[in-house]
């Protein structure tokens, strides 16, 4: 299904109608400018996407305050969606820590509503530190579950957080979520990157969003990237489109439940993501895409450590 006004077509993210297509806004902080930000966002409304996921830890917070002085006060079909598990620190080798003690998920919790000027966050995910990639819990924040959840289950019956999703986790840690009523899941993957398709086949069973980062791989060092792959390529020059818009398509294509989060700093480059939205893959070329193997390992393995995931 497509929409005109919801690239990639309507996607559920628990209670909430979205575009397929959503936009990460970790990118918004290096923008050239406040107003270029603001610009941004405002196009993404107009292309259609209600599906902005951030953080407070995104550059200090700075990325919520953009999203607050561009949208505020919001429309009511727009979805924000944080998350928590880590804070923004300053001097370190990554400007980030984790934070997955119940206390400081609740304090993050607060600082986005204070930075975005909401009452409340519509979903906040749990970002788990357990698997690659990224930092690894050690000491005291190596934290049980089911103490993380109970908090998100009490800051959702204060109102403060309507649903809750999970982050950066394997299939067993996705089940043993599921009771807590989790809307989502948001971990690394693209087309280069299933080594998690046993979880997004989980999700879609039991209608759950599978919102993934890294959809078209990533910069950072040891990920491959979805638009140097040569089948993406070849298929992307016999449509006419860009690669990265193949890679976008086939995750739309590949299952109902997946809503890619591709972030940009580049008003060009979120207009050439939401395009991806009706670029029709040939059952042919979606089966050429699919037989590509993944390049990445489920727990990892072979990347550099990093927090940050936009």
């Amino acid at each position: 299904m497509t929409s005109t006004s919801h690239p990639g077509g309507v996607g559920r993210l628990g209670a909430h109608q979205v575009a397929r297509i959503g936009y990460g806004a970790m990118g918004l902080a290096p923008a050239p400018s406040i107003d270029h930000a603001v610009a941004l966002l405002h196009r993404a409304l107009e292309l259609g996407i209600n599906h902005i996921d951030t953080a407070s830890f995104y550059a200090g917070g700075e990325v919520n305050r953009r999203i607050r002085r561009a949208l505020a006060p919001y429309r009511d079909d727009v979805v924000i969606v944080s998350k928590v598990g880590a804070r923004h620190v300053t001097g370190g080798k990554v400007p980030l820590a984790l934070a997955q003690q119940p206390a400081e998920l609740r304090a993050a919790v607060e600082l986005d509503l204070a930075q975005l000027g909401l009452d409340r966050i519509p979903v906040v995910n749990l970002r788990r530190a357990d698997i690659g990639p990224g930092v690894l819990a050690e000491g005291e924040q190596i934290v049980d579950l089911d103490d993380q959840l109970a908090e998100l289950i009490a800051l959702r019956e204060e109102g403060m957080v309507g649903a809750i999703g999970i982050s950066n986790v394997p299939l067993d840690t996705v089940r043993r979520a599921q009771p807590a009523g989790i809307v989502c899941v948001q971990n690394a993957y693209s087309l280069l990157d299933r080594s998690h398709e046993d979880a997004v086949e989980f999700c879609a069973a039991h209608g759950i969003a599978w919102v993934p980062y890294f959809p078209l791989g990533s910069g950072f060092p040891g990920f491959p990237k979805v638009s140097e792959h040569p089948v993406v390529a070849r298929i992307a020059g016999e449509l006419g489109v860009t690669a990265a818009q193949v890679g976008l398509a086939w995750l739309l294509a590949h299952s109902p439940n997946i809503l890619p989060i591709a972030g940009t700093g580049s008003i060009a480059h979120l207009e050439e993501n939401v395009g991806a939205g009706s670029i029709p893959l040939r059952a042919s070329a979606i089966a050429e895409l699919d037989a590509v193997p993944s390049q990445v390992s489920a727990n990892g393995d072979g990347v550099q450590p990093f927090l940050d995931e936009r």
